[in-house]
């Protein structure tokens, strides 16, 4: 049954982010087709690329394996795509992670709440470049003022996490 759910939710994904002008794919059985792990989908508007590791829940929390979060790295480094893991908990949209910036258990597995996902994660308008989010704490800055770039940031909470190592780190930044 929930195997079933997982499938509907990432035809649900690619069916969003193709309405949304994406070219999108999903990987004919999240691996189990080759003895490399793929991610769920892969998709790109012409400039940016992600491949992603898509995860519902009808309740809370999701966990995901290191082992899936390191596979998603690499192959997303080989394949020159942006790492991202997409979660949907029900009766919620879609919400995208960087690897790096998943609360990492002490097992050694991710783990991503729904509170975590609504007030954190990047909502599936921005993440399809149709708004951006704003905090409260951005309102009533001046627009000149930015602060570091978050792609920087999510790549090296990646590495202070393990991981990514520091020349995956290197590569992905030049």
């Amino acid at each position: 049954m929930s195997q079933a759910k997982g499938d509907r939710r990432e035809r649900e994904l690619v069916n969003r982010l193709d309405e949304a002008g994406f070219a999108v794919m999903r990987a004919p059985a999240s691996g189990s087709a080759t003895e490399r792990e793929l991610p769920d989908v892969l998709a790109g508007d012409g400039e940016t690329f992600y491949a992603i590791e898509a995860k519902s829940s009808s309740g809370d929390p999701i966990y995901l394996t290191g082992e899936e979060v390191e596979a998603l790295i690499y192959f997303a480094q080989n394949f020159g795509a942006k790492p991202r893991i997409g979660v949907r908990f029900d009766r919620e949209s879609w919400y995208f992670f960087h690897p790096g910036d998943l609360h990492h258990t002490d097992g050694g597995n991710y783990r991503v709440k729904k509170e975590t996902a609504i007030a954190d994660g990047t909502d599936f308008d921005e993440f399809v470049g149709t708004s951006e989010k704003v905090t409260l704490d951005e309102v009533g800055e001046d627009e000149g003022t930015s602060g570091p770039d978050p792609e920087i940031v999510r790549v090296l909470n990646a590495v202070e996490q393990g991981v990514m190592d520091v020349e995956e780190a290197a590569e992905l930044l030049e």
